[in-house]
């Protein structure tokens, strides 16, 4: 298994070299070579598959043993210590919770999965890595997490000022050690360009700087897990899946759409956004035209130019009717947001986050167009209590703080104010690792 970039398809890496780089020389994101497909016998006798062994057997292939087997089983068994429950809405729809990580988010697979494979791909070099690393609200979190107090690795968060919630906000400014917070002036789209553009920085290489987005292959790979798992516990009913994926740079769902390339039998997708509606648009007209970033309170998913978009149309090669035939993508607003929230807990006593109510959302609307009996699923992205200020206050309720987020609220914010790309690459040049 290589990796080209979707710049340049002459540009070709292996699993350590894209990992370690992030993204290619030429700005491209790095892609699989060929798209590894499922022995029947894989989904025949899913149900009584481990999760640890369904995880190494869909990203094996991916890796090409440039980490030894038993050490990647045991990456893999590591990163799924937690479990992803369906948990039942109303009839024939689930929620698929994917925030019992130690952050919340369903960001802690992909992060966690990366950390342990940096570790495992760099055990024997002398030179430290910086992960540089833009967040929208979780990303950063599970990152720091992910990565926290990992020999030989720097990890640098750039986060929008005023523009992730409370909580999100101290799970990325608290740890210290290793995890260095950068508060940007701008939007989440201006951290990501600030990160692409360090990353073809000369005189930034001494930096040894790698990425923790989901323009990772590392961090972009493992999201497939979950969807396969959910699977495991859906295998013996025989009516067809459909998931709404709440998606603002569009990993989490091109993950899923990868898994379905693969053979798993997902029958459609729906890409589910708030009013940062590039792809809906593009889906409607055809044209891929960015607005500015609007801010909502689905903070996670205020992107307007998402990264990961491409990667789906490489999937399809770029045939937008090919696309269509496994897509559909709406837009939803605060508005609607907040009172699905509502509806929910009156109707099902059953508390979704602003993420996984845009999700909700464009599964009925979906069911609304195709008229169609199916199993709908959503995937509820981070737990409730990282949104107290729009959730308790509509809901008249007090979200219980989990555990092992507790601590989260005794940490002191740590961080650097920038505006400029100059100011981080000055940054960068003068901490030293």
């Amino acid at each position: 298994m290589r990796y080209y970039s979707l710049t340049d398809h002459s540009i070709v890496a292996t699993f350590k070299q894209a990992a370690l780089k992030g993204i290619a020389p030429d700005k491209g994101l790095y892609f699989p070579s060929e798209i590894p497909q499922l022995p029947a016998s894989f989904f025949r006798d899913i149900a009584h598959k481990s999760e640890a062994t369904i995880a190494f057997e869909v990203i094996r292939p991916f890796i090409n043993k440039e980490i030894a087997d038993a050490e990647l089983y045991a990456l893999v068994s590591d990163v799924l210590n937690f479990n992803f429950p369906l948990v039942s809405i109303e009839k024939d729809i689930y929620a698929l919770e994917l925030f019992h990580g130690p952050t919340l988010a369903f960001k802690d697979v992909g992060a966690r999965f990366m950390a342990r494979c940096l570790q495992a791909l760099v055990k024997d070099k002398k030179e430290k890595i910086t992960i540089l690393v833009a967040t929208s609200g979780d990303t950063g979190g599970a990152v720091a997490n992910g990565f926290y107090d990992v020999e030989g690795i720097e990890v640098v968060i750039l986060y929008p000022a005023n523009k992730v919630s409370s909580i999100q906000e101290k799970q990325l400014t608290t740890l210290g050690k290793n995890i260095k917070a950068i508060e940007v002036e701008g939007s989440f789209d201006d951290c990501q360009a600030m990160v692409k553009r360090a990353f073809l920085d000369e005189e930034l290489k001494q930096r040894n700087l790698t990425s923790a987005n989901s323009i990772n292959i590392a961090r972009w790979l493992p999201q497939m897990f979950y969807y396969f798992l959910m699977y495991k516990e859906l295998s013996t009913q025989d009516k067809p899946i459909v998931v709404s994926v709440p998606s603002g740079n569009f990993g989490n769902i091109c993950a899923g759409m990868l898994a379905k390339k693969m053979g798993l039998p997902i029958a459609h997708f729906v890409a589910a956004t708030n009013t940062n509606d590039t792809v809906p648009r593009y889906m409607q007209q055809a044209i891929y035209a960015p607005k500015q970033t609007q801010e909502t309170i689905s903070n996670a998913m205020d992107v307007s130019d998402p990264s990961n978009f491409i990667r789906i149309q490489e999937l399809y090669n770029g045939d937008k009717e090919a696309l269509e035939k496994d897509l559909d993508a709406y837009s939803f607003t605060d508005e609607q947001t907040l009172a699905t929230i509502k509806q929910i807990y009156q109707a099902n006593d059953y508390i979704v986050d602003p993420h996984g109510a845009v999700g909700y959302l464009g599964l009925k609307k979906y069911r609304e167009q195709v008229q169609e009996d199916f199993i709908g699923i959503f995937l509820e992205t981070a737990h409730p209590v990282k949104f107290p200020e729009c959730i308790e206050g509509l809901l008249g309720v007090e979200i219980e703080v989990p555990e092992r987020l507790a601590g989260v609220y005794q940490g002191e914010k740590q961080t650097v104010g920038i505006q400029t790309y100059q100011q981080l690459k000055d940054y960068l040049l003068e901490c030293k690792s």
